[in-house]
């Protein structure tokens, strides 16, 4: 097999990013819906990571101690605040000037986070290994799904986890997170998503129990616009995410 054919990078996703990292920290731009997100996913990490691991929500720094990977992450929308709960976090992503907007605002902004542009799969090559890996958002951006999860479990060490969120293939998801979010809401730049690339859950369930990890926990999140925020929810049809843990 040739090294092209090992790689779980789709260049044209590196690109289509990269064009817009500039926008990452504007909660008003392009990565909107992410700033939106935001909330929702880092109670739930921070929340099972504490069950977990034996910590206090409570606590200013409950992930203290704990080594994270936020693999794709893009302009350090996850990677601040988790480090900010006292976690020590590796943000990777294969994208140079994400990388460079991460490291420039979490310097700003007093936050120590280890920014590098790499590959989940040069990680995996050299040896890292996590307490936790957050693959947020990532999949329906990678050339190949299956290895992408292979390549990232296998660096979650015994006892650890592993969160993944990402969109449903579905016609519901196909109407609302892509015809609507992209076309009529205008929430997402047109072609941030292809229906192509959306990942069902037993697809990602695969992988990880071939590599030794057990999903301990799953849930949907819809967006409330009464509330203006997402929420946790039991329809998995849109979007969703799922917990995996690695035998002790």
């Amino acid at each position: 097999m040739n090294e092209a054919a090992k790689t779980t990078i789709d260049q044209s996703e590196v690109d289509r990013f990269s064009a817009m990292a500039a926008e990452w920290w504007s909660p008003t731009g392009k990565f909107k819906p992410l700033h939106k997100f935001n909330p929702v996913r880092l109670a739930f990490i921070r929340d099972k990571a504490a069950e977990n691991f034996s910590r206090n929500t409570k606590s200013a720094k409950p992930l203290e101690g704990l080594r994270v990977l936020d693999i794709g992450c893009g302009g350090g929308l996850l990677s601040e605040p988790v480090a900010r709960m006292g976690a020590d976090v590796i943000g990777a992503d294969p994208s140079e000037k994400n990388i460079g907007i991460a490291a420039t605002h979490a310097k700003a902004s007093g936050v120590v986070v280890d920014y590098r542009a790499v590959t989940a799969e040069h990680l995996a090559e050299t040896g890292e290994t996590f307490d936790i890996v957050l693959n947020m958002e990532v999949v329906e951006h990678v050339a190949d799904v299956e290895l992408f999860m292979n390549t990232c479990a296998r660096m979650v060490r015994p006892g650890g986890l592993m969160f993944v969120a990402t969109i449903n293939r579905t016609m519901k998801a196909a109407a609302l997170a892509i015809f609507a979010a992209e076309n009529v809401l205008r929430w997402l730049p047109r072609g941030t998503h292809q229906y192509e690339k959306l990942v069902r859950p037993e697809e990602l369930e695969k992988p990880l129990a071939a590599s030794g990890l057990e999903i301990i926990d799953r849930t949907g999140v819809f967006f409330n616009p009464l509330a203006n925020q997402w929420n946790l929810s039991k329809d998995m049809d849109v979007n969703y995410m799922l917990l995996a843990k690695r035998s002790a």
